[in-house]
């Protein structure tokens, strides 16, 4: 009987390339190991001296020299950090429209157009049906950049090696942890329970280290950008020596002059590290109320440093444990090679690549090139399409034979039923033509009438993309300024309404508020003061407010704050806060944002009063006009007038002034009215009672418009952002999942 064919399982790392080979046993109930190998860079691909490409070719070539590959089935990784993915719950759905579901849900969580990305999805947990209907589905989406794809797999394709299977790392912890730790089988036929137990998979890889949750059939997945170099570069630093002796300490730390010194060195790197899992886990546990970690497992090389395991299992307080053997594979030749077992914690990604490939595994999903696999699939038909067409000759020769000694037997009077047959055929065939062309006529006319109809839900995504981009261009707050309680400090814009106008030409609006007189046409970029808009479309405003104050010029950075976030991203790109990819605002028709009114207000803050919601000032066609109703009254929003391009506007109420009116027509704006404060003191009462913990700080309320002409995303063309337009990055949004937005 043939041996069955085996599976490689190839991960590339930065420090090398392990790979492990599994065959199914006879028997069934586990895998078989049948070969593995453990190459080592010549140098780790971060150090500032490697080549990368070049030392991961040396490192495929040798291993394709030492091993035969012959028919076996290879997958490979890629790394979960240069990956997406998301865990999505699906709303009630029938289970043949989850396809078209996902799909829908991948052109809004993946920030590039699907045509230039490889995804994929897998159901996960949930997924009762009743009444014909899947309850709380999830899914999990899986994506990455084409050109990262074919990157990833060329050191191979190169050497002609064929990849069966693409994925990213952390679903290959899954399928270790579900089918060694938890020894789910997929030939059992059940799904794994929904139990509350929870496991933690650390993988500490040179540069970053992934973090996987799950209990077998939930998912979590979270990179943490702490790895082993991080350590390396600590010591290097503190202790003033070379890359490579750092390396060599770090691995060898017990064993040096001075261990205490070593790991004092270290000691700010273990603190950030315990941080960011401590943090991760917070948040996985703020979304999973009833989960219970129950142990942290830790593999990858990177976990074998000294003091790790201890110092992780006293600040998480859970059993921290470290791989040192596989509980669902055979294989003595193998498992108990010196330099297998030497190096056992690198080699759970490629276990469950190997898994996976030999279809042991729950997880289904792979990026690998659907363009390869249909290529594939043609090939393996090649042979059948060659003898088919060899038969269909041979039949054809034979016939054309037979009818060659028969042809002088041929006459008029024996075909004449035939050619009758014939005649009647082709009536018929012209006949039913005719009527498929009237029905395919209809169909067409129906199409269009289709197309009139769902138009306008079309343009629903349009108005969404546009709540999404303002949302995306406001400035967030990073890292520990998120906890800063002095709203003078806090980078954040305080949006109070949002309204828009429909006009038939926007750019009536530009020359209104870049006419001589105005004053405006300054506060419109410099770029964009010469040319304006054009075309149907709408003229969006945002009114709100800042107490962001760190110059002491304030009255010049209250408004400049806004020009040089808001302002800016809304004028050049902003970034997808679910990937952190720039996505450029033109694409969406959005141009010429103008800060049209900032000004500052006294306002007296009470970090223990709650605060008052502000009123709503009126609001112009174009300018701001109009009071709030906090403590003052209603301001009235101006008018336009197409006859002067001017506008009329009354100053608004309320306790500060607003702007000039203008009978003339001059102006280009109403004025904005004041706010109250956001709780309401007398002067002579309740002050000195609350002196030691009010302040008077001052508020910027602002009114920022923008034209917006809508393009659909089938009319948009490509148009990556430039440096020049990318903004302050500080102020672009958080994109780590527990960061909090604006």
């Amino acid at each position: 009987m043939a041996e069955a064919r085996g599976a490689w399982g190839i991960d590339i790392g930065q420090a090398g390339l392990k790979a492990i080979k599994l065959r199914v046993s006879e028997d069934g109930e586990k895998v078989r190991a049948v070969a593995f190998d453990y190459i080592q860079h010549p140098k780790i691909l971060s150090q500032p001296d490697a080549i990368p490409a070049e030392l991961i070719k040396q490192s495929v070539e040798t291993f394709l020299g030492r091993n035969k590959i012959g028919r076996d089935l290879i997958g490979i990784s890629v790394p979960g950090q240069t990956s997406l993915a998301k865990f999505i719950k699906l709303p009630p759905v029938e289970p043949s429209k989850v396809p078209e579901i996902v799909r829908y849900e991948a052109k809004q969580q993946i920030p590039f157009d699907l045509n230039e990305v490889i995804w994929d999805f897998q159901s996960l947990g949930g997924g009762v049906e009743e009444s014909g209907f899947m309850l709380d589905a999830e899914v999990g989406l899986f994506a990455m950049k084409r050109d990262l794809v074919y990157e990833a797999m060329r050191p191979l394709t190169d050497q002609k090696a064929e990849i069966e299977l693409v994925q990213v790392a952390p679903l290959a912890l899954y399928n270790y942890l579900s089918y060694d730790v938890l020894k789910y089988r997929l030939d059992s036929g059940k799904e794994p329970p929904d139990a509350e137990d929870y496991y933690i998979v650390l993988d500490m890889g040179a540069d970053n280290t992934t973090l996987m949750v799950s209990n077998g059939r939930n998912l979590w997945i979270r990179n943490v950008p702490i790895g082993g170099n991080h350590f390396t570069r600590a010591l290097t630093r503190e202790m003033k020596l070379t890359f490579a002796k750092a390396e060599h300490l770090k691995c060898n730390a017990t064993r040096a002059p001075d261990p205490k010194a070593v790991f004092q060195a270290m000691r700010p790197v273990f603190n950030d590290y315990v941080t960011e899992i401590q943090r991760s886990i917070g948040y996985f546990g703020s979304v999973n109320r009833s989960a219970k970690i129950k142990q942290v497992i830790g593999v990858g090389n990177g976990f074998k440093m000294a003091g790790l395991q201890k110092f992780l299992q006293q600040n998480l307080q859970y059993e921290v444990i470290k791989l040192h053997d596989f509980k669902g594979v055979t294989g003595d030749s193998v498992l108990s090679d010196p330099l297998f077992i030497d190096n056992a914690m690198t080699f759970a990604v490629p276990y469950g690549l190997a898994l996976q490939t030999l279809k042991q595994t729950r997880i289904r999903t792979t990026l690998l090139p659907p363009e390869i696999v249909t290529q594939r699939v043609i090939r393996r038909k090649k042979p059948w399409a060659v003898g088919m067409s060899a038969g269909l000759l041979l039949a054809m020769g034979l016939s054309t034979f037979a009818s060659a000694r028969v042809l002088s037997s041929v006459s008029e009077e024996k075909w004449k039923p035939g050619h009758d047959a014939v005649a009647a055929l082709t009536s018929t065939v012209s006949s039913n033509t005719s009527s498929y062309e009237a029905q395919k006529a209809a169909h067409e006319a129906n199409k269009v009438a289709i197309d009139e109809l769902t138009a306008p839900l079309q343009k629903r995504e349009v108005w969404l993309e546009l709540l999404k981009t303002i949302n995306d261009c406001l400035p967030r707050d990073e890292g520990d300024a998120k906890d800063e309680t002095d709203p003078t400090k806090k980078r954040q814009l305080h949006i109070e309404s949002l309204t828009h106008k429909k006009v038939e030409d926007v750019g009536a609006w530009f020359t209104a508020l870049t006419a001589e007189g105005t004053g405006l046409k300054e506060v419109f970029h410099l770029d964009d003061q010469e040319t304006g808009p054009t075309g149907l479309g709408y003229i969006v405003t945002l009114t709100g407010h800042h107490f962001y104050n760190t110059n002491e010029d304030f009255r010049k950075n209250g408004r400049s704050f806004i020009e040089n976030t808001l302002r800016e991203n809304l004028r050049q790109w902003t970034l997808n806060a679910s990937s952190g990819d720039p996505t450029p605002v033109g694409q969406l028709g959005i141009s010429h944002p103008v800060v049209v009114f900032a000004t500052d207000t006294p306002y007296l803050y009470d970090p223990n009063a709650r605060p008052g919601i502000p009123g709503a000032g009126g609001m112009g066609m174009y300018g701001m006009g109009g009071g709030a109703m906090g403590a003052g009254g209603m301001g009235m929003g101006g008018e336009y007038d197409p006859g002067n391009m001017g506008m009329e506007g009354m100053p608004g109420g309320g306790n500060y002034e607003g702007g000039n009116y203008d009978p003339a027509g001059a102006g280009m704006y109403g004025g904005a009215g004041g706010r109250g404060p956001a709780k309401k003191l007398d002067p002579l009462e309740g002050i000195e009672e609350d002196k030691d913990e009010t302040q008077m700080i001052t508020m910027t309320n602002f009114v920022v418009q923008f034209a917006w002409v809508p393009v659909q995303e089938s009319d948009r063309q490509p148009n990556p952002p430039t440096a020049e337009g990318a903004g302050d990055g500080a102020d672009t949004p958080a994109t780590d999942p527990a960061a909090d937005g604006s």
